[in-house]
């Protein structure tokens, strides 16, 4: 049994791929701009870079609403219309800016308060990360297991094994590794025979206090973190430090 992954040779052929393709591109796009610019915004080298919307009783308009408007209108003429061609091109890339522009955000979704800049705002950076992964994984047509030519019954084992690989990765924590595992699956292989992450429900239940296992888990999370602070502090800028008061 052969595990495998490739690309359809009818890529981007049919509208549907494309305007999926479009949209992840779109997706992406604004959500680079819109982390420039609000870093330029942030920066004092730059002056007159043009700040954030507000009303005039000072209102400040984040660039969710507007991400969230696109994607209504978006979805809903996309429903209401069915279209094909160059509309259907036209409305998939202002779905991907609006996503772009909405997951930017996503940390203040999730605490229901500004915490862009802070520790907590860089929940945005994985949310972008994690759609990617999935969109992408969908959109570039990957044939996550086997190929045409396997019989039912070794695909529906392969498939099996997979899947539970990508559960074992979930349970050490290794979401990231689960879902590209999903689609490659030595991702997978790798991560479920790795060290567990130490705050992972398999660790949990798993490692002993202060044992051997859990010591060494806890040192390569902190390498792995201090490596994910600085891609994130790559893409996303670094947070505001906290002062007293």
């Amino acid at each position: 049994m052969e595990i495998s992954f490739s690309i359809d040779g009818d890529f981007l052929q049919g509208d549907g791929e494309r305007a999926g393709f479009l949209a992840l591109l779109g997706m992406l796009g604004s959500f680079g701009f819109i982390r420039m610019s609000t870093r330029l915004m942030r920066s004092p080298k730059v002056p007159w870079w043009p700040g954030s919307v507000e009303t005039s009783g000072g209102l400040h308009i984040h660039h969710l609403v507007f991400g969230i408007v696109l994607i209504l209108l978006a979805g809903f003429l996309s429903f209401a219309l069915q279209p094909d061609g160059a509309l259907l091109t036209v409305l998939a890339i202002a779905f991907g800016i609006g996503a772009g522009l909405t997951l930017d955000e996503f940390a203040l979704w999730l605490y229901l308060e500004d915490v862009y800049w802070s520790e907590e705002g860089r929940r945005s950076v994985d949310a972008v990360i994690v759609a990617t992964i999935i969109a992408g994984g969908i959109a570039l047509g990957l044939v996550p297991l086997g190929s045409e030519s396997e019989s039912g019954g070794s695909l529906a084992i392969a498939i099996a094994f997979n899947l539970g690989l990508c559960v074992v990765a979930a349970l050490k924590g290794k979401i990231a590794s689960a879902l590209i595992g999903m689609f490659v699956p030595l991702v997978s292989l790798v991560a479920a025979i790795r060290l567990a992450r130490p705050s992972s429900p398999w660790a949990r239940r798993r490692y002993a206090a202060g044992g051997k296992k859990l010591t060494k888990a806890e040192a390569r999370e902190g390498r792995h973190r201090r490596r994910v602070v600085r891609f994130q502090n790559l893409i996303g800028g670094a947070p505001t430090p906290e002062t007293d008061g």
